[in-house]
């Protein structure tokens, strides 16, 4: 699939996990970046996180006297969005103990993607 440049509405899609969250022995953030990947999704990123807490209310931290683990995670899809919500299936297979989010969002620039820079 040659890539295509993201302009004007679209839908960003966040999900939040724990890093020790796995799918199959597979970290849970790497697997829902390449099932995003397979889909045909503009892009994703993954972005750890340096303190926090959830569900469990237990606050995880990476300071250096904590012994805390599990970090949060954020895996960040943008995309149109019919593509974000056909993608949504998936992810409610993946996420279990997750939060995931979708906000509307407005794409004002960036660089074409592959295939489309002319070069």
């Amino acid at each position: 699939m040659s890539g295509r440049q993201l302009n004007g509405p679209a839908l960003r899609l966040t999900v939040l996990v724990g890093d020790n969250d796995l799918w199959h022995h597979r970290p849970l953030a790497t697997e829902i970046v390449h099932r995003a990947h397979a889909a045909g999704l503009a892009g994703a990123s993954v972005f750890h996180g340096v303190e926090g807490f959830g569900a469990s209310r237990m606050v995880h931290s990476a300071r250096l006297l904590s012994m805390s683990e599990d970090l949060p995670v954020a895996v960040v899809i943008v995309d149109e969005a019919d593509r974000v919500r056909a993608f949504l299936p998936q992810l409610a297979e993946l996420v279990g103990r997750g939060l995931v989010t979708v906000e509307q969002v407005e794409v004002i620039g960036g660089r074409p993607t592959v295939g489309e820079s002319g070069e």
